[in-house]
């Protein structure tokens, strides 16, 4: 039996293209979510972007018939924007204050109403990102749903990037004697490329080996680098080892670094780009990125040039960085820095346009960038360039996203299985004591 369902307007404004997701069932649009679309498709961030392309798809779906009487979709389904169904009445007693959330919530009512006097009434179901909005339409009787479609995989299932097996005593012997050893003998057929691997012996002995996959997934190697410290920073973790391999590896392109504060994300990816800019000589450049949040909102309302507009937002970077250059006195980091001319420290506005060649791009702050800004960035990379996306997934200051829907688990789980792309999730902090039982308490 069809559904109907009750579209909330940030369903739309997270993805333009929902309407497309809900099979062969009836997609309804308050007239008040167009009112809304209407009021932010000015705006000039990834929201208003959203907005527009709505409009268009909307649009494009009026040569199709009538939106107001329904318009029959490729996969059977249909949308239509509801204009007869705005009365109030049956939530003027609970919900007094006719809001914009309220007038959605009383289109569902209205035609839940309308069903139920039907010999075959079909179910009617508000999907909202928006937990108040689920909240009081259960309280109302509604079924009520968040809007999953455009999540990446599922909860707790996001790629880590290493793999703990056990293995037999002959199995380990071989890998430390031939330095190399077929997946097959893992019981794997096969592994994502620079996967890691963690080794353990089965029958409980010490021995262990850490190892990563090779691009082709066949084939697992002990590390290609592996030094004692990166820019006098020596990794106090195996996950922050394995961290250091994909950040120095020329051959992998884009990392992807997930984890808690305090995991040395920042400080690592920080290190790893010196090294290789002012040491090596590999880039002609480093760029360290994070987003404004809310990305893309004008700075113009802070004091000063454009720098002195910047220092506050990027405050954490320059904190690793007077750390890594050990500038403790006010001003020391700034003199530094100028006198290098290698390192710029930007806002992710001013890199949309830009192709960026033979540059070590780090972006921090990556779980607050949607899947369309993640891909207009990493469209941006140029020849010769290696790009560092990290990030905290479970700290998201955007209002429609999500662990699972943000742009940087988008591309640690469309990447995983590529050659040029390596991942690693970093669990233990290193920050404090006090920062590691604050980032697992709270």
């Amino acid at each position: 039996m069809t559904k109907i369902y009750v579209i909330d307007t940030n369903v739309l404004l997270q993805d333009p293209r929902a309407i497309f997701h809900f099979e062969d069932n009836e997609v309804v649009i308050p007239a008040v979510v167009l009112e809304e679309m209407d009021s932010k498709k000015r705006y000039m961030d990834e929201i208003g972007r959203n907005a527009r392309q709505t409009a268009k798809i909307l649009d494009g779906l009026r040569h199709l018939g009538k939106l107001h009487e329904g318009v029959v979709l490729k996969d059977g389904g249909t949308v239509r924007v509801e204009l007869n169904h705005r009365s109030y009445h049956y939530l003027k007693e609970t919900f007094m204050e006719m809001t914009n959330d309220n007038r959605i919530l009383a289109v569902a009512m209205n035609l839940q109403k309308e069903q139920e006097g039907r010999e075959n009434p079909k179910k009617v179901i508000i999907v909202s990102k928006d937990g108040l909005v689920r909240v009081k339409a259960d309280a109302l009787g509604i079924h009520a749903e968040d809007f999953l479609s455009d999540r990446v995989t599922e909860y707790d299932n996001i790629y880590k990037g290493r793999l703990q097996l056990e293995v037999t005593p002959d199995v380990m012997n071989n890998y430390y004697k031939q330095h190399e050893l077929p997946v097959m003998e893992l019981g794997k057929e096969r592994l994502y490329p620079h996967q890691f691997v963690i080794m353990k012996d089965a029958l409980g002995g010490s021995s262990s080996a850490l190892a990563k996959v090779d691009k082709t997934g066949k084939m697992v190697k002990p590390f290609v680098t592996d030094p004692e410290h990166v820019w006098g920073i020596k990794p106090r973790n195996v996950e922050q080892k394995m961290a250091i391999e994909l950040l120095l590896r020329e051959d992998i392109p884009l990392v992807t670094l997930t984890g808690k504060a305090g995991t040395g994300k920042t400080l690592l990816s920080l290190a790893a780009g010196l090294l290789q800019t002012e040491d090596m000589g590999r880039y002609n450049k480093l760029l360290v990125a994070r987003p404004v949040v809310p990305m893309g909102k004008d700075i113009g309302y802070l004091p000063g040039e454009k720098e002195e507009k910047l220092r506050p937002w990027m405050q954490p970077v320059y904190d690793n960085l007077e750390y890594l250059f050990n500038a403790n006195k006010p001003g020391e980091l700034d003199q530094i820095l100028a006198g290098m001319g290698s390192i710029q420290v930007e806002a992710l506005t001013y890199i949309r346009g830009r192709s960026i060649p033979d540059q070590f791009i780090i972006i921090d702050e990556a779980q607050n960038l949607t899947k369309h800004e993640v891909k207009t960035i990493l469209t941006r990379v140029g020849e010769g360039s290696k790009i560092v996306l990290m990030g905290d997934p479970a700290q998201i200051d955007h209002p429609y996203l999500d662990e699972l829907n943000n742009g940087l688990a988008y591309i640690v789980e469309t990447f995983k299985d590529q050659a040029i792309s390596g991942h690693v999730k970093l669990e233990k902090g290193e920050r404090s004591g006090l920062a590691q039982l604050a980032a697992d308490l709270l």
